[in-house]
């Protein structure tokens, strides 16, 4: 059995976190698409993304209030700066409260809160360097997000009002993702040196392509939880057309990423969430918000995804879409 979810006990002597199950729990498109990463990217990714998950159950839990949310994020983000036994007394402090109050109503989400302490063991035992690279990152949104909470009001209700807002709030919230990733490729692919500079370049716009999409497809849901993020004065065909122009550069970035000599796994796994978010866009487009790529779709889009590298085509979104006739469909 891989060390990926080996049940030996870690140096605190609890059982080692199930990342795959808690993934299965919390995600649906990473949930697919962090298992095509080679090791030790996939274990460095996975508990990135829970860990920011993590972030994010803060920031949107429903059930607390505005400076509920802010103490937990500012809590959240200084287990980072503490030392190892600093820092599990802290999350179990946090874990404690959680329980004792719950911040949201999704079993998914509880659960992984209540796992944060075999989390932060698994981060622990991360190499330095990806060990570093994360906590940066984390930090970084977690005191963000919190910054976001702030101007909400004293029930956590939040509208942003101008296209600046949404772009500095997708920035915090995904934007940042993308930087993260870059630095964790970069970190496990020395190849990939040469092309740093143009990764970086379209690594926020990655992250922000792929968060405009999931704002439009789950605006409705948003506002009657409270959280407003499409602006009243901006159009959601000018939201469509960013989105549009973001995943277009995050094409460009899975090409520099294959053209780089970057393992297989990376290209599969940036791929897959490109082109689901293309699909997507496609499918708000015509049907409007709420609307999903169905499963069986999905399912065609990994299978022609993994055809293509098979045979060792240039990656391009469109093409695999095209390819699969999703956008006659969706039209």
């Amino acid at each position: 059995m891989p060390a990926w979810n080996a049940k030996k006990t870690s140096a605190s002597g609890r059982l080692p976190v199930d990342l795959d199950d808690l993934l299965q729990k919390t995600s649906r498109t990473f949930a697919v698409a962090i298992p095509l990463l080679p090791e030790p990217t996939r274990n460095a990714v996975a508990l990135a993304y829970l860990l920011f998950r993590v972030a994010d159950t803060f920031e949107d839990a429903t059930l607390w209030t505005r400076d509920e949310r802010i103490t937990a994020l500012h809590q959240f983000a200084r287990l980072f700066e503490l030392d190892r036994e600093a820092r599990a007394l802290e999350a179990t402090q946090l874990v404690s409260r959680c329980t004792s109050r719950p911040p949201i109503d999704h079993q998914g989400y509880l659960e992984l809160l209540s796992q944060l302490s075999p989390l932060l063991d698994r981060f622990d035992a991360l190499e330095p360097s990806a060990r570093a690279i994360v906590a940066h990152h984390v930090t970084r949104t977690s005191d963000g997000m919190g910054a976001v909470v702030r101007r909400a009001d004293e029930r956590g209700n939040l509208s942003l009002t101008s296209l600046h807002d949404l772009k500095s709030y997708c920035y915090l919230v995904a934007g940042i993702v993308g930087e993260l990733l870059t630095e964790l490729f970069l970190n496990d692919c020395p190849a990939l040196g040469s092309s740093a500079d143009a990764l970086r370049a379209s690594a926020v716009a990655f992250g922000e392509g792929l968060q405009l999409v999931n704002i439009l497809k789950d605006s409705g849901a948003d506002a009657s939880d409270g959280r407003v993020y499409l602006p009243p004065q901006v159009s959601r065909a000018e939201v469509l057309s960013l989105a549009w122009a973001d995943l277009e550069q995050a094409n460009r970035y899975v090409q520099t990423l294959q053209h780089g000599g970057a393992p297989r796994g990376f290209v599969a796994f940036t791929g897959l969430a490109l082109v689901l978010a293309f699909a997507s866009l496609d499918v708000l487009r015509v049907r409007g918000a709420g609307a999903k790529v169905s499963r069986d779709d999905v399912g065609r889009l990994f299978a022609a995804l993994h055809q293509s590298l098979d045979e060792d085509q240039p990656f391009d979104a469109l093409a695999l879409i095209s390819s699969t006739a999703l956008r006659a469909r969706a039209s």
